[in-house]
């Protein structure tokens, strides 16, 4: 099973930018894409983006497309998410995982990193 260890989250002025990074380690024979996802408190968790691990293909939730990139190097099993013109909506923590498939059947999730979009 795949260990997954998000970083690069912390505190960010409205408007301004943030790497999120996931580095994954142990069995990677399971699974072929790894997402990250954010659930506010009160609300549902949301997928915010995915990676294939076959081809580096992406996907986004319409509510980050164009301001989220996320991209990969497989030589350090590591994806990373870059986040621009953040508002204070996207303040909460953020996780990454493996799946099976883009959003869905998750076999192992990160511990979370913080994002605090605040003036």
């Amino acid at each position: 099973q795949a260990q997954l260890v998000e970083s690069g989250g912390g505190l960010v002025q409205p408007g301004g930018s943030l790497r999120l990074s996931c580095a994954a380690s142990g069995s990677t024979l399971d699974y072929y894409f790894i997402g990250w996802y954010r659930q506010a408190p009160g609300k549902e968790r949301e997928g915010v983006s995915c990676i294939s691990r076959i081809d580096g293909s992406t996907e986004y939730a319409d509510s980050v497309k164009g301001r989220f990139t996320m991209s990969g190097d497989n030589a350090k099993n590591t994806v990373y998410l870059q986040m621009n013109n953040l508002n204070p909506e996207a303040t909460t923590v953020y996780y990454c995982a493996a799946s099976v498939y883009c959003s869905d059947y998750v076999l192992s999730w990160g511990q979370g990193t913080q994002v605090t979009v605040s003036s």
